[in-house]
């Protein structure tokens, strides 16, 4: 019986010629992250069992992006406690302060996922990493200490639905308009623990920024993992950044899927998740006119040069509507310096829009730009759950960002052609 793609790459990393789904297995990973968040949980894991040292300082990657800058006192304190274990362990890849990024646009940006390998993270968006053709999935804190410790982890290995794309986005539709198209298909759980695989000829047509928008939300499906074939906007992209050796895999030819869904991009329009769920998704044309308090363009989903160019495009001219909030959130450093050097963020600042570090922010409720009761936000982050970006009684509406950038300046959900 042939394999997936992700089965393939699970079974080389459990040293076996063949894995099915549903199958236990116990595979080596090459590489383990955790955030400012997470990793404080797997430190004390560690020295509760008494692991005193990592199985390669340089498989393990820890990011301080999600209360940093420290928002308070707590938020310090993991910090201080992550950097402690990070000297103390003589971890490399370790990010703060002016060489933090949200974590996942940070790793594929400075080279650390390839395709073929086999990623854990503690935060669930770590499925990101699929566009570059890598087995990437979240995991919990405890597994991560195993992981740091030990270098390996254990699965179920997943079924895979198989996602046909074909034909291309029209103007102001792209991935986060797909992956919420698919998502309103799937429900919240259609894809649990499943691998959701992307095939056709449609493929082409999607930039790599696109298609890590796309891998960022499949968690929201339920899915352990989604993943992109190989090609030669995967081998562009990686030029330069990744300089050692990787292993593409393919799906066989006989590769049993759970079912096959079929999307011609040209028929998309730009949609919107409605609050309370990433599934509660409608056109945006069915939600016009809603006035709306707070706009945020950024996250580990939207906050690539690709999604700034594009929020950009709609705000140069313009300005943010009198009583809105239009926060942009650039996802590195790089990212930051790029929008510097083609002057979008001077189009930003002239539109009244405010530009934050990179950071997770606001997308979990943490610091820059918390809602308060009753508060309405249009953002390109990737969930919508009840008091996910503060109040209970808040609503989060998720949108690509030339959607997000048209509500801010029209003060109410808008679609992009209606204020250009």
């Amino acid at each position: 019986m042939g394999m997936t793609v992700t089965q393939k790459i699970l079974a080389r990393h459990s040293r076996t010629d063949q894995v099915k789904a549903g199958s236990l297995i116990n595979a080596s990973v090459d590489l383990v992250m955790g955030s400012d968040v997470t990793a404080p949980i797997a430190i004390g894991e560690m020295e509760k069992y008494g692991f005193t040292q990592v199985f390669d300082p340089e498989k393990i990657v820890l990011v301080m992006d999600h209360f940093a800058p420290n928002k308070d006192i707590q938020a310090a304190r993991n910090c201080a406690l992550v950097r402690k274990f990070a000297e103390k362990m003589r971890i490399s890849h370790f990010y703060d302060g002016g060489n933090m990024g949200i974590e996942h646009a940070l790793l594929p940006e400075q080279g650390l996922a390839a395709p073929g390998e086999l990623i854990i993270g503690a935060d669930s968006h770590t499925c990101t990493y699929g566009a570059l053709g890598a087995f990437s999935t979240g995991i919990g804190s405890t597994d991560m200490a195993a992981g740091m410790y030990s270098g390996k982890c254990w699965f179920k290995v997943p079924s895979a639905i198989r996602v046909n794309l074909s034909g291309s986005f029209s103007e102001f539709v792209g991935g986060k308009d797909l992956i919420l198209y698919l998502i309103r298909l799937l429900g919240t759980d259609g894809a649990r623990y499943k691998s959701i695989e992307f095939t056709g000829e449609g493929i082409k047509n999607i930039s790599m920024d696109h298609r890590f928008t796309i891998c960022n939300m499949v968690i929201e499906a339920g899915a352990k993992n989604g993943i992109f074939p190989i090609d030669n906007i995967t081998m562009e992209y990686l030029e330069g950044r990744v300089k050692r050796p990787f292993i593409s895999e393919e799906a066989d030819y006989d590769a049993q899927y759970v079912c096959t869904i079929d999307i011609n991009m040209s028929q998309l329009q730009p949609m919107i998740a409605k609050p309370h769920l990433p599934s509660n998704v409608k056109p945006v044309k069915q939600c016009l006119g809603l006035p709306v308090d707070q706009v945020v363009i950024g996250c580990c989903t939207n906050g690539r040069i690709t999604d700034l160019r594009q929020a950009a495009g709609i705000l140069a001219g313009h300005k943010v509507a009198p009583g809105v909030r239009c926060i942009i959130i650039p996802a590195t450093w790089e990212t930051y310096l790029q929008a510097l050097k083609e002057g979008l963020t001077e189009q930003f600042i002239e539109a009244g829009a405010i530009i934050s570090m990179p950071t997770c922010g606001p997308c979990n409720g943490g610091h820059v730009g918390v809602l308060a009761d009753g508060e309405r936000c249009v953002s390109t982050t990737n969930r919508n759950f009840v008091g996910r970006m503060g109040a209970k009684s808040s609503e989060i509406y998720l949108a690509g960002p030339q959607v997000a950038a048209a509500c801010a300046v029209a003060g109410s959900i808008a679609l992009p052609e209606e204020v250009l």
